[in-house]
């Protein structure tokens, strides 16, 4: 294989980055690989995207966000700070670049300019208002795309999504199961269903 020697950790163009190349923090949750494939892929990004990641938890898909779009510019919020210094360290890690902002998404996102693309992962109380300011934040043409493992954060999500303008929505349900090593063989664990709902705005 080739490296790329900009970032030897990951030489590739695909999304996916095996969850242990990152930086963990058993406080700070991590969206794992497969889930981030499936979360880039619904994104659309070009190499000259802006993007938001609202709730950039580790900052994994902040970085994956950031190799996709190597010549536009990144967003990554998040209201707890090990979560900030979590993503930071792992952008630095991958010799990534985005503006890190510790805030609530509701207080930053009417100041952040319009962008291509935005990911909201994890929930919030207020996911309905979150998601309207997203959308005002997005172009025309723009992507929006929000994962969650609770179903009442679902319902929220679905409902908003339809007093809207969005266009091309879609509901995904991923349930990954993943092969353990054990002494007598490979036993297969399931891992929590995530749902990704995406849409565009027209």
């Amino acid at each position: 294989m080739v490296q790329n020697k900009a970032n030897p950790l990951w030489g590739y163009r695909t999304g996916g980055i095996p969850d242990e190349l990152f930086e963990r923090s058993g406080e700070v949750p991590i969206t794992k690989e497969e889930i981030r494939a499936l979360v880039i892929s619904k994104l659309r990004l070009r190499e000259d995207s802006w993007a938001i990641d609202v709730g950039c938890g580790s900052g994994s898909i902040t970085v994956e966000i950031c190799l996709q779009a190597k010549v536009g510019k990144v967003y990554a919020i998040d209201i707890d700070s090990p979560a900030i210094e979590l993503t930071k360290k792992n952008l630095i890690k991958f010799g990534a670049k985005a503006e890190l902002i510790l805030s609530s998404a509701q207080d930053v996102l009417p100041s952040l300019p319009k962008v291509d693309a935005i990911i909201i992962g994890g929930s919030s109380s207020d996911i309905a208002r979150v998601i309207r300011l997203s959308i005002d934040r997005l172009k025309k043409g723009g992507r929006i795309v929000i994962d969650t493992i609770l179903v009442e954060t679902l319902y929220d999500v679905i409902r908003t999504i339809k007093e809207t303008e969005l266009c091309e929505v879609d509901v995904t349900q991923a349930a990954i199961i993943k092969g353990k090593t054990m002494a007598i063989g490979t036993m297969m664990v399931a891992r929590n269903p995530i749902t990704i709902i995406s849409a565009t705005k027209p």
